[in-house]
């Protein structure tokens, strides 16, 4: 499986000023694609990265929130030929639907649509992953876990305040990629902190961990020496993502 992380932008101010890009997370696996969270600048960054859009045929939106659904519209667009073709699998929380992320008219020209809950499995002709229980964020979103064909399996950890069920939910995944908005955690911001994050992988202790996403604070801290310092201290393997970043797992 491919992983292209093309945008790594977290918190409002950095998806505003564009301090990091806040595109999307696309998978490829035997020439099937998988968009992630199309945030805004996917559209672009897809074509920067020459990840054809009109191929894309699976769509999984974790949350309503705008640097994780801003594109879809577009993207739906696209696949669809401006809605002339009949396309495309949207995998999404109902709340995120209901609330209008994508326009009513590009609702009608996907071929399905598929209601995201928790502890669900899902399936399309290359991936199969399932949710996690739903996690503590101000909407709906459930954390995810792909199966790989060499029978590994891959964690995505999207927005959520720390819950010490996480621990079990993500319990044996081998690649886990991690969304970290915060340095230092913060009184009722219902986002990960590196403090978080240490105590998870001091417990789940995956092959490899990519932390993305960052706000402000992780900015300041540089996420490249986060990620050294924690792969010293835990002695597993972090890395900090950067915009376009492909991974082969």
């Amino acid at each position: 499986m491919n992983v292209y992380l093309l945008g790594t932008a977290g918190a409002r101010y950095v998806v505003a000023k564009q301090l990091r890009a806040s595109a999307g997370t696309v998978l490829e696996e035997d020439g099937e694609f998988l968009l992630i969270d199309p945030g805004p600048g996917t559209i672009v960054h897809l074509a920067k990265h020459k990840i054809p859009v009109e191929k894309i045929r699976n769509i999984l939106i974790s949350h309503k929130h705008l640097d994780h659904s801003a594109d879809l519209n577009v993207i739906v667009d696209a696949i669809t030929e401006g809605t002339l073709k009949k396309r495309g699998r949207l995998f999404i929380p109902k709340e995120a639907w209901e609330e209008g992320v994508l326009l009513s008219y590009l609702k009608e020209a996907l071929a399905e649509t598929i209601f995201l809950a928790e502890k669900e499995a899902y399936h399309t002709a290359k991936f199969s992953f399932k949710t996690t229980k739903k996690l503590l964020h101000s909407a709906e979103t459930y954390g995810f876990i792909f199966n790989l064909k060499d029978g590994k399996s891959l964690g995505f950890l999207v927005d959520t305040a720390f819950f010490e069920e996480l621990i079990s939910e993500f319990q044996g995944v081998n690649y886990l990629i991690v969304n970290v908005v915060r340095y230092e955690p913060k009184e009722g911001v219902l986002h990960l902190s590196v403090q978080d994050v240490r105590k998870l992988l001091a417990s789940l202790r995956p092959e490899l961990t990519v932390i993305t996403h960052f706000g402000m604070t992780m900015l300041r801290a540089n996420p490249f020496k986060v990620a050294k310092d924690l792969s010293s201290e835990l002695n597993l393997k972090v890395v900090a993502a950067y915009d376009g970043l492909r991974l082969t797992l």
